[in-house]
């Protein structure tokens, strides 16, 4: 019956392809046929060749043999195949591959990897700064679990290295916005957006940026006992910032107790 079900499913790829069934099948000898390791390394030398028909012999393996150590080669080897397309589609399949191995093995030493990997088909689809970055956030959320789940893991440290280059792009976003809204003269939204970052990205390395937006945005709003903090500590803390000169008039301004003036 395996036999026969895996022949079947090559033929009909045949068809969908369009070429001849007798030039893309062949009978399976019985020893092929009842062997998880024949399968799987006819499913491995095919899988550079004809993916759809490596898949074929691949998922042999995982649907006869379900708990053996080729089937989960097998599995990894068909959702990497998915994954090194790079497209959103094959990267969506990827995923869903992955999250299967995890959910069928989650004890094995792969697990941490296909974790990562799921972090990786969010990461690579990730938009520049000022875009949505709805990607990015499920990037980070799924890097966080490596992380997490899998600390002592090899992947768990090049996890967190994306980790901050997910929250850095996050930040940089939020920046970009702030800064508009700091120049159509909509300070309540500015101060929202730049407070944001130093909750959530202390680690952001243009802080001394963030400072002067913030305390510049309460200034021109009319809230200057809440913009003096601000420029203090950009003043005092980032002393060689390109800020800094700009801080200190609006502090000398404060001081002065003039009337802040729109840019």
């Amino acid at each position: 019956m395996k036999k026969t079900t895996l022949a079947l499913g090559l033929c009909l790829l045949c068809l969908l392809s369009g070429i001849q069934c007798k030039k893309r099948t062949a009978e399976l000898a019985p020893e092929v046929a009842s062997s998880d390791e024949a399968l799987f390394k006819l499913g491995e030398a095919e899988i550079k060749k004809d993916e759809e028909k490596a898949r074929l012999y691949l998922r042999q393996v995982i649907d006869s043999f379900p708990k053996s150590f080729y089937a989960q080669r097998a599995k990894l080897l068909i959702a990497d195949s998915y994954f090194k397309k790079g497209d959103e589609g094959n990267l969506i399949l990827a995923a869903s591959e992955y999250r299967e191995f995890i959910s069928l093995y989650p004890y094995s030493p792969s697990a941490p990897y296909c974790q990562y990997q799921i972090a990786m088909t969010y990461y690579k689809k990730i938009l520049a700064p000022g875009r949505d970055q709805t990607k990015t956030e499920q990037a980070l959320a799924e890097f966080k679990k490596v992380v997490t789940n899998y600390p002592l893991s090899d992947q768990a440290k090049d996890a967190q290295a994306k980790i901050r280059d997910c929250e850095g792009r996050l930040a940089e976003n939020n920046a970009s916005i702030g800064k508009h809204y700091n120049r159509v003269h909509a300070y309540k939204a500015a101060t929202t957006r730049l407070t944001e970052i130093l909750t959530k990205y202390p680690d952001y390395p243009k802080m001394d940026e963030i400072y002067y937006y913030l305390g510049d945005s309460y200034y021109r709003w009319g809230k200057s006992d809440q913009a003096v903090p601000f420029l203090t500590k950009l003043v005092s803390d980032y002393p060689k910032s390109n800020y800094v000169k700009d801080a200190q008039k609006t502090l000398q301004a404060i001081q002065a107790g003039g009337p802040a003036k729109k840019k």
